[in-house]
């Protein structure tokens, strides 16, 4: 059985110890950012080829299910987050603190919630596949129920991986991820699925964490690990960070959804929407969502400083967004048309607001991860599904659909940003495993 010290770090059934836990260093980060510039430059290689693929009207379509996979998988980055809290929250106190007890295997939990999850998906699809897809019904069912099953084991082994410094092994599963899409996407742009065939990209990376499984000894040795307590306490910290989770993807990945969910008809101007949208919040966005094991680690690490911790990196995303904005506006349209085709319009002044919209999120996101570190659950979850009901309520006010999506993606993590700081600030509760 798994047993945790703190001179060794976690050690596991037969294995070899897993390298002593330090803290998170400038090299880890490095790796990281690169298998996230990967991720991201895959990321944007599959909507390329799906827009230059498809119509606009076609392009909102596929837009609808990435993001609503995108929404699943968001939440199910909840356990990311509550796996790298507990494993390194246990590195870090060591064995002594938890001599007795049961014990539970993060990634066989996250197994359970995948195959829960695939069919909680399946067996509710009559109630609401009709209204969110509109091609391919059946088909997108299924590929979101077997890509969400897969996904919980993605994000749980992410979450172990990142608990214990094993960073190079986070890298490698993210790109398999982004390489397993693009692939997918290549391939449909070249034989000519079309449609279909970018519903494949979509989920086509979710089983990376099998391949990296059989490839890496190191990786099978951190998914053995085991964490104090019992499923229901783990399901319990995880709940409230799925809860977050999820309402913070409806506003990043899902955002197509819940745009389709408060109009009439996307058409056409839709999908421009929707891909300056993508764009803009990219290049902010998808670092800090794949760095969230980073973060928390970092975090977790800083824990008598944590709102002092929060300053270096609001200042380098508030440098790197005041550059994008500046790119985005002057830039933005002539490398959209440039980029996707002339049937793909926007203003320079839209992208700029959507770029510093994008700012916003990574501001909650980051407040976001401070809150889980500090195992404040419940203020983490109040912030951002405050954050994405004050979106959603924005998104009904009687303006054109360009104007209220920047109103709703500025505005409305506001509030949970608000939330995080007044509960970081008033300081985490005593947590007990």
């Amino acid at each position: 059985m798994a047993v945790l010290h703190r001179a060794t770090g976690p050690v596991t059934d037969g294995a070899s110890p897993v390298p002593a836990l330090g803290p998170v260093t400038r090299g880890s980060v490095v790796r990281v950012g690169i298998a996230t510039l990967i991720s991201a430059v895959c990321g944007y290689l599959v909507l390329y080829l799906a827009a230059r693929d498809l119509e606009p009207a076609g392009f909102s379509v596929f837009a609808v299910f990435w993001g609503a996979f995108g929404l699943l998988a968001g939440a199910a980055n909840g356990l990311l987050q509550e796996s790298t809290r507990e494993v390194r929250e246990v590195a870090q106190a060591g064995a002594a603190r938890y001599p007795t007890g049961p014990r539970i295997r993060p990634i066989r939990v996250a197994v359970l919630v995948g195959l829960a999850s695939a069919a909680t998906v399946a067996v509710t699809a009559p109630l609401w596949s009709s209204h969110v897809f509109v091609e391919s019904r059946w088909l997108s069912v299924g590929l979101l129920a077997a890509g969400i099953a897969g996904f919980c084991v993605h994000a749980t082994l992410l979450g172990v991986l990142a608990g214990v410094n094993r960073w190079s092994q986070y890298g490698a599963l993210i790109v398999g991820d982004a390489i397993g899409r693009v692939a997918v996407a290549i391939t449909t742009f070249l034989v000519g699925w079309a449609l279909v065939g970018y519903l494949w990209a979509t989920v086509a990376g979710s089983m990376a964490w099998l391949i990296l499984l059989l490839a890496s000894p190191a990786s099978r040795a951190a998914a053995r690990l085991l964490t104090p307590g019992t499923v229901g306490t783990f399901l319990r910290g995880a709940t409230h960070s799925i809860a977050a989770a999820g309402a913070s993807a409806i506003l990043v990945m899902g955002f197509p959804v819940l745009l389709k969910a408060t109009s009439a008809d996307l058409g056409a101007a839709g999908g421009v929407v929707i891909l300056a949208v993508t764009l803009t919040r990219a290049p902010l966005l998808v670092p800090l969502t794949a760095m969230q094991g980073n973060l928390i680690a970092y975090f977790v690490d800083q824990r008598e400083a944590r709102l002092r911790a929060l300053l270096m990196p609001t200042l380098v995303v508030i440098g790197l967004g005041a550059l994008a904005v500046a790119i985005a506006g002057l830039a933005g349209p002539w490398l959209l048309t440039a980029a996707f085709g002339p049937q793909y319009q926007a203003s320079g002044t839209l992208l700029a607001w959507l770029t510093a919209a994008a700012i916003a999120i990574a501001l909650l996101t980051l407040t976001g991860a401070a809150a889980v570190a500090a195992a404040l659950h419940r203020a983490y979850a109040a912030g951002w599904v405050g954050a994405t009901l004050a979106s959603t309520l924005l998104l009904l006010l009687p303006l054109d659909l360009a104007t209220r999506t920047v109103v709703a993606l500025m505005c409305g993590p506001l509030v949970g940003i608000g939330v995080h700081l007044v509960a970081l600030r008033k300081g985490a509760p005593s947590v007990s495993v």
